[in-house]
């Protein structure tokens, strides 16, 4: 049977599992996005594609299943760049569809012309062209199968002239999903067995491998009296429902993470690739298991380096190791984690109620928020405030923007995280920088009548690039923000908004902007002087600290300074 290239694209997709495309029509998409229309596939109809790279990879990062992004040629396609590269990093299932000119023009320096291979090529598991019609099946099933396995961004590029002819499709190629079992062999699990029955204090440390692990990591954990440590980015995976927990380490964890981290003998690094080497301890061994080879060693220097899935590396490792009595480590560790949760909670009580910090506002959110929220929140301060005061409690879902580090990427994940879950409350963690980057795709809640709830932390400045100037003992350049008030621009793009400058007024405005049944969004005015402290501080932090509040006087800014160390420094 004759089908068209769209046709084939578009059904080899929906056959993978896609339900949805995200982006903006456009003429050398014209035939996909009709293929569209006629097999059922939803389109998303976003204002920026940069928002469209965004909400898909929060879909396909919440459900595991493939989403899908279509761009028209050139300055179409070109725009989705940043959200394609958050979407790849945070190991997103997604397939970009990157239109480009009629063949007749190619080599021609055509208007939009543009080498999509160049610039996908260097951050996709897959990128390639249909260079003839009888191929649209396969490279569509190899893309597919690309993103869903290696869990990335695959890129298939097609001219648009290209889409609209006829292929015979006579070979009906399909998407393979594997499951396998991968873990160590016997003799490197004897090892790893040997390290830890000779090691005094252990702890676990777990990244983003240990996902589908929960229940063996923390059966590990009471077998050998270790506190478990985590990355940002497992926590709604592990933290809940687990009593060896002691939180995060790195520059927004806590003490007790780096205590754990820093003390033991042994770090077991389950399933993490955790980037920033000052944070591994200096004297102890380490073993690492990794489903990527790639990975090991990468960030420190390790005793044993092994492939494997967390999951079934765990469940091997466990009748190999004795049960320890000694809890004397965990213990202790415990004891700190309880005192850095006690440290958190006085930074959320208000010194008066003009001055709103943003920890009490994450605070509120955690205790009025329902227990199945699914929480998005802007890279810099917002995704702080959230990893460390919202709650995991294994039904929460969080996401950020942890490895790309992007501005603008809470509220259009949030679009993808409410197409993925429309029966659960949706929440995004916006900066008022963030909000503005990307503030025209408010109208697609609206059009999308997308029930997502925005809170924007309104401190007026770029917060975390302020506190970094800070650090360094600079004065704080170009970061202020001359912004609106974005409960009365809510109103004006046809949803629910209002405004809090006052600590009284936040639950009960919080509790009315929760129950809204269509968009919402939240414009409280929180404190701009207020730092990110990491869980151990340096000399060399305190003296530039120092150094930028001599300046700031200096420079007629006493004010700054005061309230720096009034509301900061005091805790």
């Amino acid at each position: 049977m004759s089908k068209t290239v769209a046709h084939v694209i578009v059904e080899t997709l929906m056959e993978a599992g896609a339900r949805r495309c995200y982006g903006i029509v456009g003429d050398t998409l014209n035939y996909v996005t009709d293929a569209m229309r006629a097999q059922g596939m939803e389109w998303v109809h976003v204002r920026h594609e940069e928002v469209g790279a965004f909400a898909a990879g929060a879909e396909s990062y919440m459900t595991g299943e493939l989403t899908v992004c279509a761009g028209s040629t050139g300055p179409g396609s070109l725009h989705f760049v940043n959200g394609i590269f958050e979407s790849h990093r945070n190991g997103s299932p997604v397939v970009l569809i990157a239109s480009q000119i009629d063949r007749v023009q190619e080599g021609l320096n055509f208007p939009q012309s543009v080498d999509q291979k160049k610039i996908y090529e260097q951050f996709s598991v897959f990128c390639e062209y249909v260079s003839h019609p009888e191929q649209a099946r396969r490279i569509t099933a190899m893309a597919a199968q690309a993103a869903l396995t290696k869990r990335g961004v695959a890129v298939i590029i097609v001219n648009g002239d290209t889409t609209k002819l006829q292929t015979s499709d006579s070979h009906h190629w399909a998407v393979s999903r594997p499951n396998p079992v991968l873990r160590p062999n016997d003799d490197e699990l004897a090892a790893v067995a040997d390290l830890i029955r000779e090691a005094g204090k252990i702890t676990i440390f777990g990244g983003f491998g240990c996902r589908d692990a929960h229940d063996e990591v923390v059966a590990l954990a009471a077998k050998l009296k270790a506190p478990i440590a985590h990355t940002s980015r497992v926590k709604e995976f592990l933290e809940h429902d687990n009593p060896y927990n002691v939180s995060m380490t790195g520059i927004i964890g806590m003490k007790s993470g780096f205590e754990a981290v820093e003390g033991c003998d042994l770090l077991l690094c389950l399933g993490t690739d955790f980037a920033w080497t000052q944070f591994y301890p200096r004297h102890a061994k380490i073993v690492q298991i990794d489903n990527d080879p790639l990975n090991l060693g990468r960030r420190t220097p390790v005793t044993l380096g092994l492939l494997g899935d967390v999951k079934d590396t765990v469940a091997a490792l466990l009748p190999l190791v004795e049960e320890r009595s000694d809890d004397h480590f965990l213990q202790e560790s415990l004891k700190e984690h309880a005192h850095s949760l006690k440290v958190l909670d006085d930074q959320t009580h208000e010194p008066s109620p003009e001055l709103i910090h943003p920890q009490f506002v994450a605070k509120t959110l955690d205790r009025i928020a329902p227990d199945n929220a699914v929480f998005t929140a802007d890279a810099g301060s917002p995704f702080v405030w959230m990893l460390r005061y919202v709650k995991a409690n294994g039904k929460r879902r969080f996401l950020t923007s942890l490895l790309h580090g992007t501005m603008a990427n809470a509220y259009p994940q949030a679009i993808g995280c409410a197409k993925a879950y429309p029966d659960r409350p949706v929440i995004a963690m916006c900066g008022d920088g963030g909000m503005t980057m990307l503030m025209g795709d408010l109208l697609t809640l609206v059009q999308e009548k997308l029930p997502v709830k925005i809170l924007v932390f309104h401190n007026g400045t770029l917060g975390f690039v302020e506190m970094e100037m800070k650090v360094e003992g600079l004065l704080d350049s170009f970061t202020g923000l001359q912004n609106p008030n974005f409960g009365d621009l809510a109103k004006a793009c046809g949803f629910y908004g209002a405004q809090v400058t006052n600590a009284n007024d936040l639950e009960g405005a919080m509790r009315e902007w929760l129950a809204q049944p269509g968009p919402a969004l939240l414009d409280v005015k929180v404190n701009r002087m207020e730092l990110v402290m990491p869980p151990t501080i340096n000399a060399g932090e305190v003296v530039s600290t120092a150094v930028y509040g001599a300046k700031a006087v200096m420079n007629g800014r006493l004010d700054d300074v005061w309230t720096l160390l009034d509301h900061n420094f005091r805790k």
